[in-house]
């Protein structure tokens, strides 16, 4: 559905419980303690005809003589009473119901359908049926039939399982852990989990996310939010079912939205402790600190397992070590020694301080006479400021409450074997390096002719009218030369980096110091051994009923002994997503991986551009230098599921003659983000603030990965550009929209080069962020601007805004109702 009044479940304000009751062992029961004993502080209302009086407080009869409408209301009742429930509390101004109970027969369903569609007009939100809850611990709001009572943290839990969330949450509580919100999603029948991550990614009492579930319910939206969140905060994922034939599938959506999938319940927990307690930025690399060498081989053990790498430390590093503690045992793990004391893992920490490259500071200590672990902890904390890239501590046999608790505050999680402190803080680094690919700036591909495209849709078409559901051999064949791949018999694809009519070999090889001349022997030999191939990769494209088109490539072992490599992919790929799936097989160190990754893309861009492929099979053959398509088999059909990803939205694309230059406006691509610094760069420093609000110095690399690398679903940003005479595109300006996640409401702003001002582009690209908000069916454009801004303003008006007043004097709101005719 949407996202809208999703802030009522997690800021509430009020509660109304739909049949509260003080029959032990009944829901109402339950749900109803669970409320008092949370000690939510704002108004409580119960609700049942059989009472008085429940816990001291007036009940009300009906739902519909509540006195004023609860923000959320907790649905108690059998289900033939919810749609009347929710007719009722919806017509009172209530945004949100947790619906506890289960949905158990047809009837059942059949009530629930009724209630759905009674709530859907007053966009009145469901959580549920048959959920645990929703829990917001800082605002004591324990809103179900949760196992116990929650402490606030930074953490958030998002399960479709109620009794994993309860056994999570009694976990937690024994160890003094908390979050910052539980949610337990039951039947998903309106609020879903891309509804809850979408909400998530922007809460700023939410630090991390851990998430639980089976299935992913609407891909596209799922997918979506799960990239939003993960570009701002980890976002963690349990699925069970590895031996579900779908799993792979999973693994592969969970990579490309940049989460990170665990293997365990117990490495979900063990995220609890190192996300909801600890200041973690976690590079690669990190230190250990022990006392002695027992403890030393098991940590370096456990890091090493866990693919971790100790940091190399500089000379001057191991020189101030040497000279504070000089029965320590230097180097990277550091060994204090048995008679090593508390004040020596401060000091440890205090020398490291002044050198970044030593990493994360990983301290691992059993209890001595002469440091004992309470002392340790302390010593520890006193010295945590020092900890620049933080500090993670496993202390064998754990620590006494109070200690934990102390520790907790300074943000030092604990844990109790070096085992599961190295897997947790990998888990952290892989989250680093996902979102680092996301965030990565690929290269570019050669954009395909316009014309070559409507040619392979032609072909796709025709086939169909003519009842053909395949195209094989030549037609196949044909098809694919269209985006650049050929067969065996042919000349080798292209790359970017070898357009002009140049066969697929890699920009490497053309600037590479050529080899001395060869012998007419070693000149034939490495011939053949060049066009011997490497590898044969079989290549399928289904269309799956959730996530739509989906890739799955499959090698076979490169030793013998291992299973074969099977990798899945959601398209649209480009260059830097294919490297990350070519490079997971063993043959990438075998061959010039640069053609592989150009073919495994063009077959993106095809099921891209040509709708009406649904099946796909092919070899592709991998020789050192070229690739080539074997036996492709293509099927086709009038319709096909949507992709999970939107891809490149080529529609917007125009070209036209402006002030007597020929310009192209476009929706930005990932690879504009060079000619997008260059744009930032030319515009005065005082168009900048009245741009961005305020002083803006340089623009680093993730700020602008953000502002080309956008999730198409939910955000635009057109561009103009123009050809220099090397060739080169320069932006010109860019109107940019973002729009809420239920599409109610889209942001807009733009920014023109200082140069190019008072030539109208400005209003040329307003225009244009106009009509396509009108297409993605935005019911409100809004934006703001200085009130200085005088040509922002001017602009505004003229293309048909409405000023309104803001909350801050020296802005200036405008917004216009798209659903309203267009002037004139």
């Amino acid at each position: 559905m949407t996202v809208r009044n999703l802030d009522a479940l997690f800021r509430p304000e009020s509660v109304a419980v739909i049949g509260a009751s003080e029959r032990p062992g009944s829901t109402g029961a339950m749900v109803w303690a669970r409320v008092l004993d949370g000690g939510f502080n704002g108004p409580i209302w119960p609700v049942n005809p059989k009472y008085g009086t429940l816990g001291g407080r007036a009940v009300t009869g009906d739902a519909g003589d509540l006195p004023q409408a609860p923000t959320v209301a907790l649905i108690c009742t059998p289900p033939d009473t919810w749609p009347g429930i929710i007719h009722k509390l919806g017509g009172l101004g209530t945004r949100a119901a947790i619906i506890v109970g289960e949905v158990r027969t047809d009837d059942d369903r059949l009530a629930l359908r009724h209630a759905l569609s009674a709530a859907r007009p007053h966009l009145l939100r469901i959580v549920g049926p048959g959920s645990l809850g929703v829990v917001s611990p800082a605002l004591r709001a324990h809103f179900g039939a949760p196992s116990c009572t929650v402490k606030a943290g930074g953490v958030a839990w998002v399960s479709q399982s109620n009794a994993l969330t309860n056994a999570v949450l009694g976990w937690a509580h024994a160890r003094g852990l908390g979050f910052s919100h539980v949610v337990a999603l039951g039947g998903e029948a309106d609020v879903d989990a891309g509804d809850v991550l979408d909400y998530l990614a922007s809460d700023p009492g939410t630090r991390a996310i851990l998430l639980e579930l089976d299935t992913v319910r609407a891909a596209r939206k799922f997918m979506s939010a799960a990239r939003a969140a993960a570009r701002n905060k980890p976002v963690l994922a349990l699925r069970s079912g590895r031996a579900d034939p779908a799993d792979a599938l999973y693994t592969a959506a969970f990579r490309r939205a940049g989460m990170v999938r665990v293997d365990s319940l117990d490495d979900l927990l063990d995220e609890i402790e190192t996300l909801g307690v600890g200041r973690v930025a976690a590079g690669a690399t990190a230190t250990l600190i022990t006392s002695d060498s027992g403890l030393a081989t098991l940590a370096c053990d456990a890091f090493a397992a866990a693919g971790g790498t100790l940091a190399p430390w500089p000379a001057e590093a191991a020189d101030a070590l040497k000279r504070a503690l000089p029965h320590a045992v230097g180097g990277n793990p550091l060994q204090l020694g048995d008679d090593a004391r508390p004040e020596h893992f401060g000091t440890a920490l205090e020398l490291l301080a002044g050198h970044r490259s030593t990493g994360t500071a990983f301290v691992v200590h059993a209890s001595t006479h002469g440091a004992p672990v309470g002392e340790v902890a302390q010593a520890l904390i006193a010295n945590q400021r020092f900890a620049h890239r933080g500090l993670l501590a496993c202390f064998f046999g754990g620590v006494d409450a109070a200690t934990r608790d102390a520790l907790h505050a300074q943000g030092i999680p604990v844990h109790t074997t070096p085992q599961r402190l190295a897997r947790a803080f990998a888990r952290l680094v892989d989250y680093r390096m996902g979102r680092e690919l996301l965030m990565q700036t690929p290269e570019g591909l050669p954009a395909q002719i316009p014309e070559a495209i409507d040619a392979a849709q032609a072909q796709a078409c025709a086939a169909i009218a003519a009842g053909e559901h395949q195209l094989t051999g030549e037609a196949a064949a044909a098809f694919l030369e269209r985006f650049g791949l050929r067969g065996e018999t042919q000349e080798p694809t292209q790359t970017p980096a070898t357009a002009k009519g140049t066969t697929q070999r890699s920009a490497a090889a053309q600037t590479e110091p050529q080899p001395e001349p060869q012998t007419a022997d070693c000149a034939e030999q490495a011939t053949a051994q060049s066009q011997k191939p490497v590898v044969d990769i079989a290549v399928e494209l289904h269309d799956d009923d959730n996530f739509g088109p989906v890739f799955c490539f499959t090698a076979p072992s490169a030793d013998g002994v291992s299973e074969p490599l099977r990798v899945y992919g959601l398209p649209p790929f480009n260059p830097m997503l294919s490297r990350d799936i070519v490079l997971h097989s063993r043959y990438a160190r075998l061959i010039d991986p640069e053609p592989a990754l150009a073919a495994l893309t063009a077959l993106s861009q095809a099921v891209c551009d040509v709708k009406q492929i649904v099946g796909l099979s092919l070899t592709l053959r991998v020789f050192r230098d070229h690739v080539a398509v074997v036996e492709p088999t293509l099927s086709v059909a009038p319709t096909r599921s949507r992709l999970a990803i939107v891809p490149y939205p080529r529609r917007f694309e125009e070209t036209l003659d402006w002030q007597g230059i020929r310009i192209t406006v476009r929706p930005i691509r990932p690879e504009d983000e060079a000619a997008h610094h260059d744009f930032v760069e030319a515009m005065t420093p005082e168009d900048l603030r009245l741009r961005f609000f305020g002083a803006v110095g340089n623009f680093d690399h993730s700020q602008l990965a953000r502002m080309t690398q956008i999730d198409y679903d939910r955000e635009m940003a057109l561009i103009a550009t123009v050809a220099s005479d090397e060739g080169l595109t320069r932006t010109l300006g860019v109107v940019r929209a973002v729009a809420d996640p239920d599409n109610e409401t889209a942001e807009f702003a733009v920014a023109v080069r200082s140069d190019q001002k008072g030539r109208r582009l400005g209003q040329l690209l307003v225009d244009r962020i106009i009509r396509y908000a009108r297409a993605r069916g935005i019911h409100w454009l809004v934006g703001e601007a200085l009130r200085e801004n005088g040509p922002m303003i001017a602009l505004a008006r003229s293309s048909g805004f409405t000023m309104t007043p803001t909350e801050d004097p020296g802005v200036v709101g405008f917004r216009m109702a798209l659903d309203e005719p267009a002037p004139g």
